[in-house]
């Protein structure tokens, strides 16, 4: 996509369905005026799918507050990304957004690419209704599936249709994930609270809880394995799952079963932590909404006692006595007794919970889980020439995620760590101006999908964050141009 990004891509389609890009991009145009200050040229498409006033002006004013001109670039360019090449609205009540270029809805990267303009709805009609769309499509999906991850515009298929699951031509892929049930559910209630407006909370809304809740209690399995099951003929033994379908076995202990992580890779212990954690809190708003909006006691009732039941197991089961770090936060467990002792970069993850609102970020347990999964002794932590961070297995080893790198930065407490994380995000762009899924660690040019909108708003959502939390300065004394 030459309008989005300057580069040269050599695409290997994999299992997952994701285009890998690792071509050197060409050289952002730039000159200099007064030997002062580099201008660098937008790399925004000159015909953008939906325009708000109300991110331009954001936009115009965190670049006139950095005096770093090539912070200032990246920001222009991130930013707006999703809303530039993306957001597909009617101009109603209906939104589908893209995750970049894979041209199918993730109900999670959907949920998190619009997220930052959230606190923007109240300056912009337009932004408002098409965020209310957005919510609006979310639910409409889970209603046609709650186990699908990912869905089609329409009726039209897909090249995962041979998926040995119940697949329907509404979905792209259909890999049961518990955050995709908790990302609309945070997006919606986030909503609520900045606007006031309760108008997504009607019907549909009312059938899409009463699926998540089936869904979570199928798959806590205590009557068995439940209806889901999922295989794919590949290559890739991450992209199907073992014992036909069904996954590694678990024992009932209250946790919910995800299958597959939030990166689309299957999991190996099927209690995903950081997805439970996220469960957890969902609930207990849905609950909220419930009580608040739809005076529906019974529903409300039903969320906060299942939101308990995950997290008293999660403080039975979920924490590790590590000899080095003390205790830890398991990545996944199975009830049984055995742990997974990793982090992925993707989000949810051990490192984003307090991001997500999940833990507090002084909870001691996430503290020496944080020290742990960025180090060495994370089997998927990796440390090179160019950059440190979390990848995982979806792209494999010594390749970093820009994301672990800004939830490393959301979650911290120190200036010095967070100016070293935009610094290191700066030197990994490639010379694009954007984020990508991944680059490896001694060579940002070896990066994978030029073109990935949740990562690049992400980081606009960072910069955002920290220009309103007063910390201009900080930014401004980055030397990198």
């Amino acid at each position: 996509m030459k309008t989005f990004a300057q580069v040269s891509c050599l695409c290997v389609a994999l299992g997952c369905g994701v285009s890998y890009a690792q071509a050197a991009p060409e050289p952002v145009a730039i000159a200099r005026q007064d030997n002062t200050r580099v201008q660098y040229t937008s790399q925004r498409p000159q015909e953008r799918l939906f325009v708000s006033n109300a991110v331009e002006k954001q936009i115009e004013r965190v670049k006139a507050l950095l005096t770093n001109a090539r912070l200032a670039w990246m920001f222009e360019n991130c930013f707006p990304n999703t809303l530039d090449t993306t957001v597909h609205f009617d101009g109603d009540n209906d939104t589908f957004v893209y995750t970049g270029d894979i041209h199918a809805m993730w109900l999670r990267d959907s949920g998190a690419q619009v997220w930052p303009y959230v606190q923007l709805a109240n300056e912009d009609p337009q932004l408002k209704k098409m965020l209310a769309g957005v919510i609006n499509r979310q639910f409409k999906c889970i209603n046609i599936d709650p186990y699908a991850n990912a869905f089609n515009m329409g009726p039209t298929g897909g090249e995962w249709m041979s998926d040995l699951t119940d697949m329907k031509p509404e979905l792209h892929e259909r890999k049961w994930e518990i955050d995709s049930l908790c990302y609309p559910i945070r997006l919606a209630y986030h909503y609520w609270k900045v606007t006031g407006d309760a108008s997504v909370f009607g019907d549909e809304w009312l059938n899409t809880i009463a699926h998540i809740l089936r869904t979570f209690k199928e798959q806590q399995r205590k009557e068995g394995p439940g209806p889901y099951s999922f295989m794919r003929r590949t290559e890739r033994a991450l992209d199907t799952m073992t014992n036909r379908g069904l996954g590694n076995p678990v024992k009932p202990v209250g946790l919910i079963c995800s299958a597959f992580r939030p990166s689309d890779d299957a999991t190996t212990f099927q209690f995903l932590v950081p997805s439970n954690f996220f469960a957890v809190t969902s609930l207990r708003k849905a609950a909220e909404i419930l009580r608040t909006v739809n005076h529906n006691e019974s529903l409300a009732e039903e969320c906060n006692t299942l939101a308990q039941e995950v997290e008293t197991a999660l403080q039975k089961y979920a924490v590790h006595n590590h000899p080095k770090y003390g205790k830890i936060y398991a990545f996944e467990v199975d009830g049984f007794g055995n742990q997974l002792l990793m982090d992925d970069a993707n989000v949810p993850s051990l490192l984003a919970m307090p991001y997500l609102g999940d833990v507090d970020v002084n909870d001691p347990i996430y503290q020496n889980t944080r020290r742990f999964v960025w180090s060495e002794d994370n089997p998927y932590f990796f440390k090179g020439k160019a950059g440190e961070g979390i990848g995982g297995p979806h792209i494999g080893y010594d390749m970093v995620w820009p994301m672990s790198i800004m939830m490393k930065a959301f979650t911290s407490q120190d200036d010095r760590e967070i100016k070293a994380c935009i610094e290191m995000l700066m030197k990994t762009d490639a010379g694009t101006g954007f984020m990508h899924e991944s680059f490896h660690k001694d060579d940002p040019s070896n990066f994978t999908r030029p073109w990935f909108a949740w990562q690049n708003t992400l980081f606009g959502e960072l910069i955002l964050k920290l220009v309103n939390e007063g910390k201009v300065d900080l930014l401004n004394s980055i030397d990198i141009q």
